[in-house]
Parts: structure tokens; sequence; C-alpha cells
């Protein structure tokens, strides 16, 4: 027994010996595996990352190989051949248009002076050749002056200015030039910010007045539409006084091929028959309505209704002046911003005025509204189309015919 004693310690001491070393081999075994394996890892993720930083060297090299090129091409002489091309278009486009503009002008022209201007019909048609020839500086030089020409013709056309007041008695204020005609027809002299114009002016009271609309078509007409003299529509109603109405499409202009005589805006005949009605719902051009004893003016036609109660609806632009104030800020339209007579329809208290400011461009047009004290005033047809009627004559024109009228008749 003590010898069993003796020999257990020796034997177990070698058992755990032998069984330590074996522990120990396989740890350093275990501990030499993942060393090595930790390397391949490390150096697998070494080999990517470099090839990730030749992939970005190259894809870096390679975009500004292409921004190079890309800057390359842009200055070939191909691509400032385009540039230029486009330039050319744009200019040919812009002088053409030019061209289209000055010739309407010059037909208005014709129809105001009812006699031949072939000097300026060879100078239009100079810059026309000029134009297909491509030379475009020289068209351009040529239609100035044809402007130029077209204007000095208009103002010899516009009626001279009214004379002076004679002196006032002693003790009598001398009678303001600014201060509209209570009834009737009168020639006046307004003093403005933007110079003093000759205003032919037509005045009425809405509650013994009737403003409506004469039509040379019974219904909606979108090409070739009949079309009257103002004295016809004006003598056919029975109307004291009358003017032309808002813009159509005159058949002399080329720009109104397909579609001449015909006008899009907002417009109630003295029949109760709205014009060109589905085209005006979501209409932003202003318009007037006349009822008895009052003018309502909006600033969109899409705030009136298709009511057959007032005497009439005529929807034009731009608005002059609203709440006594001007609202016309100008625009880039040419025949708007040119000198000439430029026709109005305004209302005051219950009084109704139409009538034309000569020499005038429509911010010009809206300050005379204003000076005159105007509540509100609606811009009208002008140009060729310029007519004002009264007492059985015409005042000015009789102008182009015309597709309506708008005329006073006794209430």
């Amino acid at each position: 027994m003590f010898k069993l004693l003796t020999i257990l310690p020796t034997t177990l001491i070698k058992l755990l010996t032998k069984n330590l070393a074996i522990t120990l081999a396989v740890s350093l075994l275990l501990i030499g595996i993942y060393t090595l394996s930790q390397y391949q890892s490390t150096k697998s993720l070494k080999s990517q990352l470099l090839t990730t930083q030749s992939l970005a060297n190259d894809n870096k090299q390679k975009y500004a190989s292409v921004s190079a090129e890309l800057e390359k091409i842009k200055k070939t002489d191909q691509v400032k051949r385009n540039d230029d091309l486009q330039a050319e278009i744009k200019n040919i486009h812009d002088t053409f248009q030019r061209s289209v503009t000055s010739y309407e002008n010059l037909q208005d022209l014709k129809n105001l002076g009812k006699k031949n201007y072939d000097n300026l019909e060879k100078d239009w048609a100079s810059s026309v050749n000029q134009l297909s020839n491509r030379k475009l500086t020289d068209a351009a030089k040529t239609l100035d002056g044809l402007d130029k020409s077209i204007q000095t013709e208009k103002d010899k056309l516009a009626p001279p200015p009214p004379p002076p007041p004679p002196p006032a008695p002693p003790g009598q204020t001398a009678v303001s030039t600014t201060t509209p005609p209570n009834s009737g027809y009168q020639r006046i002299s307004v003093a403005t910010g933007n110079g003093t114009f000759t205003v032919d002016i037509i005045s009425a009271d809405l509650n013994s007045t009737k403003v409506i609309v004469d039509t040379a078509s019974d219904s909606d007409c979108g090409n070739n539409c009949p079309v009257m003299s103002l004295g016809t529509f004006a003598s056919r109603s029975g109307a004291w006084a009358a003017i032309a109405g808002p813009y159509f499409c005159p058949a002399a202009y080329p720009s109104c091929a397909g579609k001449t005589n015909s006008f899009d805006t907002l417009l109630m005949n003295k029949n109760k028959h709205y014009f060109n009605s589905d085209n005006n719902v979501y209409s932003v051009v202003p318009a007037v309505i006349f009822s008895a004893g009052s003018a309502r003016f909006v600033g969109k036609s899409l705030e009136w209704g298709r009511d057959t109660s007032p005497d009439s609806v005529i929807a034009n632009y731009p608005l002059l002046v609203a709440g006594g104030n001007v609202v016309y800020g100008g625009s880039g339209d040419s025949k708007l911003n040119s000198k000439g007579s430029r026709g109005f329809i305004a209302s005051k208290g219950s009084k109704v005025y139409i009538g034309y400011v000569s020499g005038a461009d429509t911010g010009d047009a809206a300050q005379v509204m204003k000076a005159l004290g105007m509540d509100s005033a609606l811009n009208l047809d002008e140009g060729g189309s310029t007519a004002l009627w009264n007492g059985g004559k015409y005042i000015m024109g009789p102008g182009r015919d015309l597709p309506f009228g708008i005329l006073f008749v006794n209430r």
C-alpha cells in the first residue's frame, strides 16, 4: 500500500508532464496556424490596397486624359464653326423679325396716309435682298433708316396741337387742359411728365349713353373674317360716336396668313353673343364691362363670367390706369413702344371716354390718362386701324376695315 502510494505520484507527474507537453505543443501549433493566417490575411489586404491605389491612379490618369481630350475637342474648328453658325442663325432670325415688323408698320402708314410710299417700299425690298444674301449688318442699317423714315411720315400725319385757350378775363381762371370735356368731342393738349400731347377725346354719360360693340360676323371666325368700315358700323347701329376696337389680325400683315381679320380676345357684341369664349376661360387679358351708369374694369378676363345683362364686354391689352394710378409697366413689344396714335377707352365716375393720344407710345398714353384723372383706362388698337367717328363724320381715319367697332348710342 505504501509502495503504491509512492509510485502513484511519480506516475501521475509523468502523465501530467506528458499531457502538458502535448497541450503546449498543440497550443504552439494553434498559435502558429493563427499567426500564419493573420500574416496571409495582412498580405492579401496589403495586396488589395495596392491594387485599389493602382486602379485609382489609373482612373485619375484616364480622367485627366479624357478631360484634356474634351478641351481639345472644344477648341477644334468644328465646334467653333457650330457656335458661329448658331450665332448667325439667331442673327438672321432677329433681323427677319425686324423686317416683318417694319413691313407691318409700313402697311399701317399706307393706311393712314392713303398714298404711295414707293421710296420706303424700295428700302424695305433692299433690306430683304441684303438679308437673303446674309449681309445682316447692311440689312440692319437699312431697317434702321426705314423705321426712322416711317416714324417721320407718321409724325407728319399727326393732327396739329390745338390752339392755346384765349387769355382768361380778369378775375377768372384759365381752362385747364387736363380737364376732359363734360360731353361730346374736344381736342385738347395735355401736359405730362413725358411731354405734352394732343388728345382727341369724346365724352358720354353712361346713364344716357350705351357702349355697345357691333361685329361684322355673327359668330366666332378664325380666318377670312368679314370686315366693315367704322362709319358703316356707326351708321347701321345709329351711333353718334365710335372708335376702332381691340387688336385683330389685318389681311395686310404677312404674319396673319391663315387667320386674316380674326381676333382672339373676349368680346360680347350688341346681340349678346360672346366671341372667343372657350379660349378665354383662363385669359389674363384685361377687360371692361359696361352697364347702365357704370363701367367695371378687370385685370384679367378670367375674372368675368358670361353674364349677358351688361351692354358690352371688351377685352384688350394693356391696362393703362386702374384706381387712378398708372399700372402699365412697359413692354418688350416694339409696336407698343413706337410713337403713334394710341387708342383708349376710359372711365371716370359715370362718364366714359374714347379717343386717341397722338405722337405717343403706350407709356405716354398711360401718363395722359392719369393726368386727365381717369379712374381706369384700357389701350385699344392703333396704327392703320386708327379711326374716330363723331356726329356723322370721321375725326380721325377712316383707316382699314375692321371686324368690329365700339359705339356710343343713346340709351
